[in-house]
C-alpha cells in the first residue's frame, strides 16, 4: 500500500502520473526489504523518505510517506485499478491518499532446445540455392584446394615483389641516363672553352708578349692544353653520350618487362616457372646495361662490333595462351605459316641484321679515330705553346692544333657518335632476339606447347611495323628471291 500525505490540509489536490516513478519506487523498496529482518510475521513493511528543499509540484511525492503492502496472488487488473483510482474515503479527508498494490508474478522457467544447423561451405550453399545437390564429399578436396590456393597466392606475391624491383630499376636507369646526358653536354662545352682559351693565349703571346707577359701567356696556354688533354682522355674513355643511350634503352626494356608482368598478373595464371623466367630476364638486363662505371662499364671500343644481348641465353619459350574461346586445330599453326616465318627469318638475317652490323662497325671505326685524334691534337698544341718565342713554327702548331682539337671534340661528342653506336647495337639485338624467338618456336615439334600461331604471327608483324598482308607479301618475295627491302619498316 502506498500512501501520500499533503503538507497542508488547505492545499488543493493535484494530479500527477505515478507510472514514471513506479519502477524506481519498487526497486528501492525491494532493496530495503531484503536488507531488513523482522521478528514478527506481519505482512506490512514500511519505509519513508523526505525531501524538504523542493518546491516543484511534479516531484512533490518525495515529501510523502509510502507504505508498500505485500499481498499474495493479487490480480493484475486490481493492481492497475488501485494505482489509477483513489479510494472514496480519501477524498473527504483533509489529507489525500492513494492506495495501490504492486504484485510481481513469478515467471515459470522455460527451456528452449535450439536445433543444430548443419555446417555447409560456400560451394554447397550455392549449389543448394541453384537447385543442384552435390553428392561428392567436399572434405576430400579441401586440402588440395587450400594447397593450390596457397601456391597460387605465393606465386602472385613473388611476381608483385619482382614488379616492384623492376619499377625501381626503371626509375634508377631514367635518373642515371639524364645525369650522364648532362655529363656529355657539360664536358663538351667546358673542354671546348678551355681549348679555345688556350689557343687565344698562344696567339696573343706571339703578337705582343715580351719578357714576363710572354712567359705567363705561354705557361697558361700550356697548362690549359694539358688540362684539356686529360679531360678528353677521360671523356673519350667513358663516352657519356653512349652511357646515356644505354640507360635510355635499359629504361625502355625494363618498362617493357614491367608491362609483361602486369599482363601476366591480369589475364594469366602464373606459375613458379614464370617467376623463374622473369627473374632471369631481370638479371640479364642488369648484366646488359650496368649502372656503375668502375669495374662494370661496357667496353666502348671493342675489337668487333656485336649486337646487344639483354635476354637469357637459355631462354625457353613456353606456351602462353592466356585465354581462348575455343580450341583451335593445331593451335593456330599450319605448314604455310611455318614457311612464312622461315622466310621472314631469312630476310631479317640477310638484310636488317647484316646492315646494322655493317653500320655499327663503320661508326665504331670513326669513333675510335676521333677518340684518339682529340687528345693527340691537344697534346701537340700544349707542346707547341711551350716553345712559343723560340721559333716561328711553335705558335702556328699551338693555335692550329688547338683549333683542330676543338673541331674534333665538337664532332665526336656534339654529334654523339657513341650514342649512334649504342643505337646500332640495340637495333641489331632487337632483330637477333626476333630471329631467335622465331627459330625456337619453330623447333618445338609439339604444336600445343607453342604459342598460338595467329597470335605469334600478329606479334611478329607488329614488331616489324607491318600488317599481316604485308608480312605475307614479304614472305612471298623472299621465297622468289626478289627481296629489295628491309624486313622492318620501323627502323
Amino acid at each position: 500500500m502506498v500512501s501520500s500525505k499533503a503538507g497542508s490540509s488547505q492545499s488543493k489536490p493535484f494530479k500527477f502520473n505515478i507510472f514514471p516513478y513506479m519502477t524506481q519506487c519498487y526497486s528501492s523498496v525491494s532493496n530495503t526489504i531484503n536488507k531488513t529482518q523482522y521478528a514478527s510475521q506481519s505482512s506490512f513493511k514500511t519505509f519513508s523518505f523526505y525531501n524538504t528543499n523542493t518546491q516543484d509540484p511534479n516531484i512533490l511525492f518525495l515529501q510523502h510517506k509510502y507504505t508498500i503492502t505485500k499481498e499474495k496472488k493479487k490480480p493484475l487488473n486490481q493492481m492497475a485499478s488501485a494505482l489509477l483510482l483513489p479510494s472514496a474515503s480519501s477524498s473527504s479527508c483533509c489529507s489525500r491518499k492513494i492506495h495501490a498494490t504492486i504484485q510481481v508474478p513469478k515467471l515459470p522457467k522455460l527451456s528452449f532446445s535450439v536445433p543444430k544447423i548443419p555446417k555447409r561451405n560456400l560451394g554447397e550453399e550455392l549449389n543448394i540455392r541453384d537447385g543442384f545437390i552435390n553428392t561428392t564429399p567436399v572434405e576430400k578436396f579441401n586440402v588440395i584446394d587450400d594447397r593450390s590456393h596457397s601456391s597460387s597466392s605465393n606465386v602472385t606475391t613473388q611476381l608483385y615483389a619482382i614488379l616492384e624491383a623492376v619499377a625501381d630499376r626503371v626509375e634508377m636507369h631514367a635518373n642515371i641516363g639524364e645525369q650522364r646526358d648532362n655529363w656529355n653536354t657539360l664536358l663538351l662545352n667546358s673542354i671546348n672553352m678551355i681549348i679555345l682559351t688556350a689557343a687565344t693565349m698562344a696567339g696573343v703571346a706571339v703578337t705582343g708578349g715580351i719578357g714576363m707577359p710572354l712567359l705567363a701567356l705561354k705557361l697558361s696556354s700550356t697548362l690549359l692544353y694539358s688540362a684539356a688533354t686529360g679531360m678528353l682522355l677521360i671523356m673519350n674513355k667513358i663516352q657519356p653520350s653512349q652511357l646515356a643511350e644505354e640507360q635510355r634503352n635499359a629504361t625502355r626494356l625494363f618498362k617493357q618487362l614491367q608491362s609483361q608482368i602486369q599482363t601476366m598478373l591480369a589475364i594469366g595464371t602464373p606459375t613458379q616457372e614464370d617467376v623463374k623466367e622473369v627473374m632471369e630476364k631481370v638479371l640479364a638486363l642488369d648484366k646488359a646495361y650496368p649502372l656503375p662505371l668502375l669495374g662494370a662499364m661496357l667496353e666502348k671500343f671493342p675489337a668487333k662490333f656485336e649486337p646487344a644481348v639483354w635476354w637469357p641465353k637459355n631462354q625457353v619459350l613456353q606456351k602462353k595462351n592466356f585465354s581462348h574461346e575455343g580450341k583451335q586445330c593445331n593451335n593456330g599453326w599450319s605448314e604455310e605459316l611455318e614457311m612464312e616465318m622461315r622466310e621472314i627469318i631469312k630476310v631479317v638475317e640477310r638484310k636488317d641484321i647484316e646492315d646494322y652490323v655493317r653500320l655499327g662497325n663503320l661508326a665504331l671505326k670513326i669513333n675510335k679515330t676521333l677518340a684518339i685524334s682529340g687528345p693527340l691534337l691537344t697534346g701537340i698544341a700544349a707542346f707547341g705553346s711551350a716553345f712559343i718565342g723560340n721559333g716561328s713554327w711553335a705558335p702556328i702548331v699551338a693555335v692550329a692544333a688547338g683549333a683542330l682539337a676543338s673541331t674534333v671534340n665538337a664532332f665526336e661528342h656534339g654529334a654523339q657518335v657513341g650514342m649512334v653506336i649504342e643505337m646500332y647495337r640495340n637495333c641489331g639485338g632487337f632483330f637477333r632476339l626476333l630471329q631467335e624467338s622465331i627459330e625456337a618456336t619453330l623447333e618445338e615439334k609439339d604444336l600445343e606447347k607453342r604459342e598460338n600461331g595467329e597470335l605469334f604471327q600478329m606479334k611478329v608483324a607488329m614488331k616489324l611495323g607491318r600488317s599481316l598482308s604485308q608480312l605475307r607479301e614479304l614472305a612471298r618475295k623472299s621465297a622468289s628471291s626478289r627481296v629489295d627491302e628491309f624486313a622492318s619498316k620501323l627502323f
